[in-house]
């Protein structure tokens, strides 16, 4: 067995050390792992059915008319209204007729069916934030 010199050795040591401790390429990043679930949660087609036939068939001659008719929500207010938005702070609520709340199976529990605007929501009582959101039903 050949012995190399201590100072061959020490050089062969030097130029090796630099290629170990070259940086490494940069990793691509991964998306981050969620770790909650999101639940669609919206309107059933039971409870659509239910909500559709019930304005259809009502007489609305006791909306309000004149002075006290109802003006509709600014465009951008308007457009807040959508599913996973939560409702603007002061805005006017109304809700169900108790007839048709009795027609209607229970809410879900944590939410609320709502008027805003002519439209009927479907809020998380907590939030506020929208779940659901059926547009030009209700006619006043």
């Amino acid at each position: 067995m050949k012995h190399l010199p201590l100072a061959a050795t020490a050089l062969a040591i030097v130029a090796i050390i630099p290629a170990c401790t070259a940086t490494p390429p940069p990793r691509t990043a991964k998306p981050p792992v969620s770790t909650s679930t999101t639940v669609a949660v919206d309107f059933t087609s039971l409870e659509i059915t239910i909500i559709r036939d019930y304005y259809r068939n009502h007489d609305h001659s006791h909306a309000p008319r004149g002075k006290g008719k109802h003006k509709s929500l600014p465009p951008g207010i308007a457009k807040n209204l959508a599913r996973g938005k939560p409702l603007p702070p002061g805005i006017a609520k109304a809700y169900l007729p108790g007839d048709l709340v009795a027609a209607l199976p229970p809410a879900r529990r944590g939410l609320e069916r709502v008027i805003v605007d002519g439209r009927i929501l479907l809020v998380e009582i907590a939030t506020q934030v929208v779940r659901g959101v059926l547009y030009d039903i209700v006619v006043s």
